[in-house]
């Protein structure tokens, strides 16, 4: 079967590059192959299946969240930005709402919703989706200067031809890495996949019971083979495996086997916090330790759990402390130190880093630099952004600079 394109993927990048692409483009066949029943199986889990689809706020702050690779997105974020993705989506009937944080949402609180309308617009635009039609192989024939695509069930050639498959994150939505194996059969170099915005599992854990206790604006530090590698603050949650939270998992893309991640949880450094415990002894040492601990701001059973580990009884007169015992509480408020088994898996993960190496792809309109008329748009890209609204952005914008590229070509 000849079509005019062929789309991998019919999820948000993959869909919405369609719609971009079909603009005065009505005689042309748009074709986008999907591997599950339905689309956008992924997009309806986002933000727990309300869809935090994009966040407020001035379009150069959002390059801070996307980690090394920024530079790559500043030509797509500033095409089609924010306030353009929630437009088009406005002027089809959605309303949003802003969530604490800046946290864009529909106000339907449906993910569905956005689905909706990028089916609906796929509809009207005369665009074909192929549901059950997983890619298998893809080759590009030199003579024909045409794409031949073979899927589970059939067989299609195309002058273009559109990588929106994803990446490996959720895999129970299909996301299993697809994408990677028909790049890499075109020629295209992968940087090694892994897990990213992923919770962190600790090796030798011992807050299992504490699962749930939450640590707002600490100050964490990386660390690999005694090297300071990155600091930074944010919110983070102890779990029964290990550390999650913004704070945790917007960094996980940095993170390694064999780290060490430390939480400074009070606001002082050794020093200081070594002289006020000196001085709340001083006027207090009446109290039993632990009733003198807890004046500090962190919660009873994280306090009561540091001291176990210590070996340190907080029934005892605070004043009866002797200077071992008060450097090692002072060792793990300002310093609690974890060491990283792994992060969880792509099951757990919400998005993928790594994919296609960006240097081959120009980021002016997705286009392969190995093949012509051969793009990529989304996760399967080497692009992973923090939570909050910042992947979804880069998929649509991504996709909208493909898809317009594309739909420029179809007329000639």
């Amino acid at each position: 079967m000849k079509v005019d394109l062929i789309i991998a993927g019919a999820g948000p990048a993959g869909l919405f590059a369609a719609i971009q692409a079909a603009e005065d483009n009505k005689n042309k066949d748009i074709l986008i192959l999907e591997k599950n029943h339905s689309a956008g199986k992924k997009l309806l889990i986002s933000g727990s299946g309300q869809c935090n689809l994009t966040h407020a706020g001035n379009i150069a702050n959002f390059f801070n969240h996307y980690g090394d690779n920024f530079n790559f997105l500043l030509g797509p974020l500033y095409t089609f930005d924010n306030k353009m993705l929630m437009n088009f989506f406005k002027h089809r009937g959605i309303k949003f709402r802003k969530a604490r944080g800046g946290k864009i949402f529909p106000a339907s609180n449906k993910a569905s919703d956005i689905l909706d309308v990028l089916l609906k617009e796929c509809n009207k635009k005369n665009i074909k989706i192929k549901y059950n039609e997983e890619v298998k192989k893809v080759n590009y024939n030199n003579n024909s200067n045409k794409f031949e695509i073979t899927t589970s069930n059939n067989y299609y050639s195309s002058k273009f031809f559109l990588l929106t498959t994803g990446g490996k994150s959720f895999p129970k939505t299909g996301s299993t890495g697809d994408g990677f194996e028909i790049a890499a059969d075109l020629g295209h170099k992968i940087i090694e996949p892994r897990p990213a915005l992923a919770p962190v599992i600790i090796k030798n854990y011992k807050f299992k019971m504490l699962s749930g206790i939450s640590l707002r604006n600490k100050e964490i530090s990386l660390f690999r083979d005694n090297n300071l590698l990155k600091s930074w603050s944010g919110d983070l949650l102890l779990t029964h495996r290990g550390l999650s939270g913004p704070g945790i998992i917007n960094y996980s893309r940095y993170i390694r086997s064999g780290d060490i991640i430390k939480v400074k949880l009070l606001n002082y450094n050794k020093n200081e916090l070594e002289n006020n415990l000196i001085k709340k002894i001083e006027r207090e040492g009446k109290l039993n330790l632990l009733n003198l601990l807890i004046k500090y701001p962190l919660a009873q059973r994280l306090i009561e759990k540091i001291l176990e580990i210590a070996k340190i009884d907080g029934s005892i007169n605070a004043a009866h402390l002797n200077k071992k015992e008060r450097k090692e509480i002072i060792e793990h408020f300002s310093s609690l130190e974890f060491k990283v088994k792994k992060l969880a898996g792509f099951h757990q993960s919400m998005v993928t880093k790594g994919g296609i190496d960006l240097k081959e792809i120009n980021p002016q309109n997705m286009e392969s630099r190995i093949i012509n008329n051969f793009f990529a748009a989304g996760e399967v890209l080497d692009i992973d952004g923090d939570t909050g609204g910042y992947n979804l952005q880069a998929a649509f914008s991504t996709a909208y600079l493909a898809g317009i590229e594309i739909s420029e070509r179809l007329k000639r």
